[in-house]
């Protein structure tokens, strides 16, 4: 016959299941609603819709996170900002040349971020952001302005060692990140699509991306700036203008043509008019 059953060992049991089921809630919270954000957008999103893809109800989702807005701030945190100070230290302690840092750094980004759903938050940022501006300022403050901090440092970085050319750090920034943004749209747009439009493969392209970068900021000549005419210029717009090849010089009557490097001069001979009966 079976022993006695055991109540107080079976109530611990539980106890313990439901301590870790509770402290797996939060991040399983964050995963729901990261998904459905992603999917759906920010506004389209009901909490009841969040609570029910992680296994709970609406009053356990909000025992944790005080509103929408809030779990928002929480997946942003949690997948974007929250890498930053590990960025940082990375870099601090890097101690190769700043275009292997470069690439380093948009490697990581794209393993951490941009492979990963959490790089639909750009899409929904650019599309949501005007109609939530709390959230925005939110944003600009937590991922935006952090991340351009962390690549500003690295472009002085490689100024300051001579390895880069003084640029407009500004837009240098944008040049980097414009390839990472273009990514993260793709992804959650063409990228989707079962056709696979144009079947860009997302670690070549930004390989590409950043050698193109890294050739442009190497230090070496410089171009000379690009001079626009004006009027006072002496250079005339006519001087400007592209003369016509060798080939496409068309002859008149008494003219010389010219014709793969070869004249010859061209009578065009009169029009004969018809005989009168």
């Amino acid at each position: 016959m079976p022993g006695p059953i055991n109540l107080c060992k079976i109530a611990a049991t539980v106890r313990a299941k439901s301590a870790r089921r509770k402290g797996a809630r939060p991040g399983e919270l964050l995963a729901a609603a990261l998904s459905l954000f992603v999917e759906k957008g920010f506004a389209a999103t009901r909490a009841e819709e969040i609570a029910r893809r992680a296994g709970v109800s609406k009053g356990t989702l909000f025992l944790y996170f005080s509103s929408k807005e809030d779990l928002f701030k929480a997946v942003v945190r949690e997948n974007l900002s929250g890498h930053y100070p590990e960025w940082r230290a990375r870099l601090e302690a890097f101690e190769g040349s700043t275009a292997d840092l470069l690439r380093t750094f948009m490697q990581q980004w794209w393993d951490r971020v941009g492979d990963t759903p959490a790089s639909g938050i750009t899409k929904l940022m650019a599309s949501e952001a005007s109609n939530f501006p709390d959230l925005a300022a939110f944003y600009q403050k937590e991922v935006i302005e952090p991340g351009e901090a962390l690549i500003r440092t690295i472009l002085e970085r490689g100024v300051q060692k001579g390895e880069f050319r003084p640029i407009d750090m500004q837009y240098g920034v944008y040049t980097v990140l414009a390839p990472m943004l273009f990514l993260a749209m793709w992804k959650h747009s063409f990228g989707s699509n079962a056709l696979r439009v144009g079947r860009l493969v997302p670690e070549d392209y930004l390989s590409v991306q950043v050698e193109t970068i890294l050739n442009g900021l190497a230090a070496g000549p410089t171009l000379p700036p690009l001079r626009k005419p004006s009027d006072s210029d002496p250079t005339t717009h006519e001087d400007l203008e592209p003369s016509p090849s060798p080939r496409a010089q068309r002859s008149g009557p008494g003219c010389t043509q010219v014709r793969d490097g070869v004249t010859a001069s061209t009578m065009t001979p009169p029009v004969q008019g018809k005989k009168s009966k």
